[in-house]
């Protein structure tokens, strides 16, 4: 018999892992950019991912959501590696004397934040020691290193005032705050970084530690052969340093409160919608500075990750705008946003095609559909999706198609588990015939569905990988507490699993 055709399929077949840094191991409440983060990247080369998803990477406020961030430039603080602040001399073992004991499958933000800013300052404390800061701890390199990223980072000025100025004001959002830094003029806003250079040198100073350790692990990720896609709000929170320093951009009234609020109006995961409360873009300001700032932020973030998700891809052609005060979000309109001139616009300044893929779920229009179409960004795929609609539907496998991504869930869904133990019962019978399965092991057969899709990318949320039940879901929309705060322990990351995971991908030329 001679040798079978090999068929060039085409784009390449990733096949990855969706994981919040939050949720790795480790010994300090919180995931962090140290051993845990490794210990992840390795497991995922051992079981042949080449692509790691994570939710957004910045600096979160009230409710602990990544999509609600101080700052649409700043990364986390909370996932900055205390071990390696103690290799370089920032940190000292008593320094953790008064540590809590923390549960290793939860977060509890209050006592993290608390604890670990208390580890942060001290980090600041000693590098201000000239001995240390001089050598950075006889590293001349990361001292090079920290200098550059202070200089060639614009927006670092400015987000490390706004963060001080909410200290001064004990955490005041900036809409409340007293004119001369609610407005600064010049001379005041040099007053102010005068009167507060000690808190924006920390600020400053943490930020470099966030990038510094962030980008030494991708380049740990890629040179493993593993992509990193990232996630961009669409919505900037209304207390964030980019509405507090670009008020023209949002529609905001002369006092700084917004006019109009996002949201979405009733769909699949809310009977009233979901009332985000970030102020919309003032989209003609937008427009006539040829979108400056979101040039800025996209590029930004295309050099912490290798793609870029766009939640809630659908606003860039219209948005659900609720009267600021309603109390859900029923009572909204849909207003046009600028769709193919943005991106037409974004990519003539960038000079190449952006690598986004598109959230396109929800309450779809056609227009969203052709938008999508138009510049070839991928859609999203969600297998849950599939079985909840009973009737034929684009979620289903066998309508799917390579330009896009395929998800057994997202961070917003349940657990596979967890969701196919609360359906109904048709969705359940429609997923057993479908897979010829009794469900037994039914995030498997998602897995192997997900993989096995014509999708060129395969992600599926590290829960689903590890089996577990609804306890473990990371986010559910439209509650305010409870979320964002599922970790795994170190145990799990078994060879048994990776080859398990390895073998599914292999089979389907992943």
């Amino acid at each position: 018999m001679g040798n079978l055709e090999t068929v060039d399929i085409g784009p390449k077949r990733y096949a990855g892992i969706l994981v919040h840094p939050t949720s790795f191991p480790g010994p300090y409440g919180i995931g962090d950019l140290g051993k845990g983060a490794y210990d992840f990247v390795d497991f995922m080369a051992r079981s042949g991912m080449t692509a790691w998803q994570v939710l957004p990477l910045g600096h979160t406020g009230f409710g602990d959501s990544p999509y609600q961030p101080f700052s649409s430039f700043a990364g986390q603080p909370l996932i900055i590696s205390p071990d390696e602040l103690k290799e370089l001399g920032l940190l000292q073992n008593d320094d953790f004397r008064d540590m809590p004991q923390w549960n290793p499958e939860d977060i509890c933000y209050g006592d993290v934040i608390q604890f670990k800013t208390g580890l942060l300052k001290k980090a600041y404390e000693r590098f201000l020691d000239p001995d240390i800061h001089d050598g950075f701890s006889g590293n001349p390199e990361l001292m090079k290193e920290y200098t550059g990223f202070i200089e060639t980072s614009a927006w670092l000025e400015d987000y490390a005032l706004f963060m001080a100025g909410k200290d001064f004001h004990e955490g005041m959002p900036w809409y409340m705050w007293e004119d001369s830094l609610k407005n600064p003029t010049a001379a005041e806003r040099r007053e102010w970084l005068e009167k507060l250079k000690n808190e924006v040198g920390y600020y400053e100073f943490i930020q470099f530690l966030f990038f510094h350790q962030w980008m030494k692990l991708k380049a740990y990720a890629n040179e493993k052969g593993i992509s990193i896609i990232g996630d961009i709000p669409i919505f900037v929170a209304w207390d964030s340093v980019d509405v507090w320093i670009h008020k023209k951009l949002f529609l905001l009234d002369e006092e700084g409160y917004p006019t109009v609020v996002a949201g979405v109006p009733p769909d699949y995961f809310s009977k009233t919608g979901q009332l985000w409360g970030n102020p919309l873009y003032n989209w003609k300001e937008h427009k006539r500075t040829q979108y400056s700032w979101w040039f800025a932020r996209i590029r930004h973030q295309l050099t912490l990750t290798d793609y870029l998700r766009i939640d809630h891809f659908r606003g860039f052609d219209k948005f659900w705008a609720v009267p600021y005060g309603e109390e859900t979000a029923m009572n909204g309109k849909w207003m046009t946003a600028p769709g193919e001139n943005f991106f037409t616009t974004l990519e003539a300044t960038l000079g190449y095609h952006m690598p986004i893929i598109a959230e396109d779920l929800g309450e779809i229009d056609r227009s969203v559909i052709e938008l999508r179409d138009r510049f070839g960004f991928p859609g999203m795929k969600i297998l849950q999706f599939a079985f909840e609609n009973p009737n034929e539907n684009s979620f289903l496998p066998h309508n799917h198609i390579r330009n896009c991504v395929c998800y057994t869930g997202t961070h917003d869904n349940d657990t596979t588990l967890g969701w196919y133990r609360h359906a109904y019962e048709a969705s359940r019978d429609k997923l057993r015939r479908y897979y010829s399965t009794d469900a037994s092991d039914v995030c498997w057969v998602f897995i192997r569905a997900c993989f096995g899709s014509v999708a060129n990318m395969a992600i599926v949320p590290m829960q689903d990988v590890l089996e577990l039940d609804s306890w473990a879901r990371f986010n559910t929309p439209g509650v305010g507490a409870g979320n964002w705060s599922w970790r795994y322990k170190q145990e799990v990351l078994t060879d048994h699993l990776a080859n398990r995971l390895f073998e599914t991908a292999k089979m389907f030329g992943r």
